[in-house]
């Protein structure tokens, strides 16, 4: 089993070429840029069938496994002049990038690869900021008070509360 080099593709790391992975040699292991983890980096293993993520947060470390089916597809972000390839997924800290190429035909021919090895959708994707986030409404508003909700409701006009003969007396002033 042949394994990539940290920083993706079989480059060097010291090679001055952007994040290009092989879909023909999975299994892959590489470092992705990461802003909560420890040192901004985190360890991505890329299988046929599961993405295992490690990480440090405040010195704790962990380890994800998720599996390629609950990614939603392989989908082309366009990034300032060129276009990015990643496994997205509803999780955006869950995303992997996969390949970075300002040449459009490498794009498309690895777009289609990698959507085939993992039997994955293909998507096109437009980075945009994140939606404001919707304010709930006060669900406890329209909840009864708790005491009103203790009390019993008593059905005085019942037929069952009135006795056969007797008549129902009502008060007025």
């Amino acid at each position: 089993m042949r394994r990539q080099t940290k920083t993706g593709g079989i480059n060097s790391a010291g090679s001055s070429r952007v994040l290009r992975l092989d879909p023909l040699s999975l299994p892959v292991s590489f470092d992705a840029h990461d802003i909560r983890a420890d040192g901004g980096v985190r360890s991505v293993e890329l299988h046929r069938e599961r993405v295992v993520l490690r990480r440090a947060v405040h010195g704790m470390r962990m380890a994800v496994n998720v599996r390629v089916r609950d990614f939603r597809g392989v989908a082309l972000r366009d990034v300032n002049d060129a276009q990015m390839l990643v496994l997205a997924h509803r999780d955006p800290s869950l995303t992997i990038p996969l390949c970075v190429s300002s040449d459009p035909d490498e794009i498309a021919t690895a777009w289609q690869m990698w959507s085939d090895i993992f039997a994955l959708p293909q998507l096109h994707e437009d980075v945009r900021e994140p939606a404001p986030r919707r304010r709930r409404h006060n669900a406890i508003r329209a909840r009864r008070p708790k005491f009103l909700v203790r009390r019993r409701c008593g059905d005085l006009l019942n037929a069952a509360n009135i006795h056969q003969g007797e008549r129902e007396i009502i008060a007025r002033n």
